[in-house]
């Protein structure tokens, strides 16, 4: 990639945004209440980019997101992402969460003792809330303790996370009856 730009585009849960400069991807948003502030949130985080038609290597990650939340699996480990600014320890969190297989789920606590950190559960949810790159890098994956959902920075909160787990079919919880309601509308 040689330009720097932004886009956004339709998904099953809604319009999602993404950003990109000559590094790989800068940032993915989840969709928001409307196409504007989905946009606005986009642009606060990365200032003065123009509304441009994506290079192949975005479309091709656009289409692996639209996929993803239509129910088929991806992974994105080959979608180049530019971690500019990115601290280390989230470098690291991330790295750990894009290997979580589609309709698998892992702890924080399960990642921070695999990062050698076994105290840093509270850090690794901090690093997720941060992400940048939602559903790239799949935060929503990641649960709290005993199965429950834990907190989820997207619009909807903890809602949207259990949406995008139902559509990839994830079966956890120890929180009954988790996937007996009908998904949240959107």
């Amino acid at each position: 990639m040689t330009s720097e730009g932004f886009t956004l585009f339709d998904t099953p849960l809604g319009r999602c945004g993404i950003s990109w400069g000559p590094r790989g991807i800068t940032g993915v948003q989840l969709p928001e209440i409307s196409d504007a502030v989905t946009r606005g949130r986009l642009l606060r985080r990365f200032p003065d980019l123009p509304a441009l038609p994506p290079p192949a290597e975005v479309q091709a990650a656009i289409a692996d997101i639209v996929a993803l939340l239509s129910g088929e699996a991806r992974m994105f480990e080959s979608v180049a992402l530019d971690m500019s600014g990115v601290p280390p320890f989230h470098r690291r969190v991330y790295a750990l969460t894009r290997a979580i297989a589609p309709g698998r789920t892992r702890s924080y606590g399960e990642l921070a003792r695999e990062l050698g950190e076994p105290g840093a559960a509270r850090a690794v949810g901090q690093a997720l809330g941060a992400n940048p790159f939602a559903p790239i890098v799949p935060c929503h994956r990641v649960l709290a303790a005993g199965q429950r959902a834990g907190g989820f920075s997207a619009a909807g909160g903890v809602a949207t996370k259990l949406r995008m787990l139902q559509i990839e079919g994830a079966r956890f919880g120890a929180e009954p009856g988790l996937f007996d309601a009908p998904p949240p509308p959107g």
